[in-house]
Parts: structure tokens; sequence; C-alpha cells
């Protein structure tokens, strides 16, 4: 059975709202060997609709390595609002999402990634579908700004199953369902 990993970048207090404008100073090569690790132990990836709205702006005018690599894997975005998916290999997932993702973790293959997606996130957390959730914890306080469990309902126990710490300050924190 594939597992969902789930990346996120976050501030101490929470926030994971518009990160490429306060990861900067806390940015590291190693930081971007942890992505790119859990990015090669994926060969799909499950997006919210604004993260899908974010990559799909970006991505498809990018050339390289990377750029291909994000254009070729087959993406699965969850949205009721999105009248389409243009972007290369994207699937719309509408209606019983619980049981099409259930489904999707049933197929042959890797790792099923999700990078940012803050709301969907935290939503397949407290169904049970997230196996292995990597919060980077930058030494930042920002005080405003989207939270990460903020659409969180009721108390979610989870299991640190890892833990490194980055010259920068920054915290990579594994957790795994309970």
């Amino acid at each position: 059975m594939r597992q969902i990993v789930a990346g996120t970048l976050i501030s101490l207090d929470g926030v994971i709202e518009n990160a490429n404008e306060w990861m900067g100073p806390w940015f590291s090569p190693e930081l971007g060997q942890a992505v790119g690790s859990i990015m090669g132990a994926q060969d799909a990836m499950l997006l919210g609709r604004v993260t899908y709205d974010e990559l799909a702006a970006y991505w498809p005018k990018q050339e390289g390595e990377m750029a291909d690599t994000m254009n070729g894997t087959p993406k699965y975005v969850v949205s009721n609002t999105l009248e389409a998916a243009d972007w290369q290999n994207t699937t719309l997932l509408r209606g019983d999402v619980l049981a099409e993702i259930t489904e999707l973790k049933q197929r042959d293959g890797k790792n099923i990634g999700m990078t940012g997606s803050g709301i969907l996130t935290s939503w397949l957390l407290q169904q049970g579908l997230v196996d292995e959730l990597h919060l980077f914890v930058f030494p930042v306080v920002l005080g405003s700004g989207k939270r990460f469990f903020s659409a969180a309902t009721g108390k979610l126990p989870l299991k640190l199953t890892g833990s490194e710490a980055y010259g920068t300050g920054v915290l990579h924190l594994t957790y795994a369902m309970a």
C-alpha cells in the first residue's frame, strides 16, 4: 500500500502562509536535501486547490530537471470549486474524496507526496490517511497568517518518529499517527 507523506514549512507559531516570503534567511542545503529526499521517494502528488493554483502558475513556465519532475509527476488536486485542472498530468478529485484518496493509496507505486495544502493535509490527518508528516519548523514567530492546524477538529495524537536540527535553526520533525 502506498503512503501519503506530507511536508510543511511552518513558523514557530504555526503559520504556513506565504512561506516563500519568510523562509529565506533559514533555507540551507541541508533543508533542500531533506525536501529532495522526500520528493525522490514519491511518484505522485496530492494537492489542495490553493497550492495547486500556486504551483500550476509557476512550474509549467520553468525549465530544467526540477521543472521536468514537477510537470511530469502525476498530480491529484482536491477541489469542489476548480472547474478544470489543466496542468500536465493532473487529475481533479471531487465528490467522495475520502474514497478516492483511499483508492489512490491502494494502487501500486511509491509515496504520494503532499506539500503545502494545509487545509487538505489537516483534514487528511483527522481522517487517519497521512502516514508521515514532516514539519520543517523555522525559528521565527510571524504573529499572523494562516495556521496549519486551524481547520483541525478535536484531538490528534501523533508520534515523533524522527528529528533533526539544521545549522540555521530549522527543525525537521517527522511524525506518524499515534
